[in-house]
């Protein structure tokens, strides 16, 4: 069992208490933006089970986000929609959208663990590889961003149900490519992933 308070436990010896923990859910989808969310957890904060959100079942990452919610000392989230993707690509879209969370934090951390990307912020950071299956603030992180984005798709269904957004959340299902042939993309698609630009010249909206 990994032990998921190792990283906050060496930075609460060094006196750093304000640890916030970064991720992004949503670089695969060929919908909707990609979603960073950065929490700031306390000291004391324990949570069983709580790991990298994919790992985790809907119904337990929605009580989760509950609890984190809750218990958490900051939390923010930084969004970059699909034609900011395509002018960028995702890579750079993930640390803006991450850089936006940790600006949008209403106190300011000390420390910063990060899911594998490298960020440059006047905040010292550590950038852990698997990082939300290792980190709980980054677990957290992860929980928060994906409960925040999947909530975004469920919206978005029902503008669009052909597409099957809400069981799908946008990522390129056998059923989801189906209907972007059959009738064209959306104005939150992402043109330069494959399945969407090969339809690009087919448009709904």
């Amino acid at each position: 069992m990994e032990d998921m308070y190792k990283y906050e436990r060496e930075l609460y010896k060094k006196n750093i208490n304000l640890i916030g923990g970064i991720d992004e859910v949503g670089r695969g989808p060929l919908i909707g933006p990609v979603v960073a969310a950065c929490v700031i957890l306390p000291k004391n904060f324990k949570l069983e089970g709580l790991t990298d959100s994919k790992k985790l079942s809907e119904k337990k990452r929605i009580k989760f986000n509950e609890i984190i919610q809750k218990e958490a000392i900051s939390i923010a989230i930084g969004v970059v929609d699909a034609e900011q993707i395509d002018k960028i690509n995702i890579y750079e879209a993930t640390k803006v959208a991450m850089k936006k969370a940790v600006s949008n934090l209403e106190v300011k951390p000390e420390h910063i663990l990060i899911d594998a990307m490298p960020l440059d912020l006047d905040i010292p950071t550590t950038s852990i590889i698997k990082g939300d299956s290792k980190s709980i603030s980054i677990a957290a992180a992860s929980v928060v961003a994906k409960v925040y984005r999947d909530n975004l798709l469920i919206k978005l269904d029902k503008e669009y149900p052909m597409y099957d957004l809400k069981h799908n959340k946008g990522y390129p299902t056998k059923k989801h490519i189906e209907a972007i042939e059959k009738y064209g993309i959306c104005k939150y698609h992402r043109i330069s992933y494959g399945p969407v630009f090969r339809n690009r010249f087919k448009k709904l909206d």
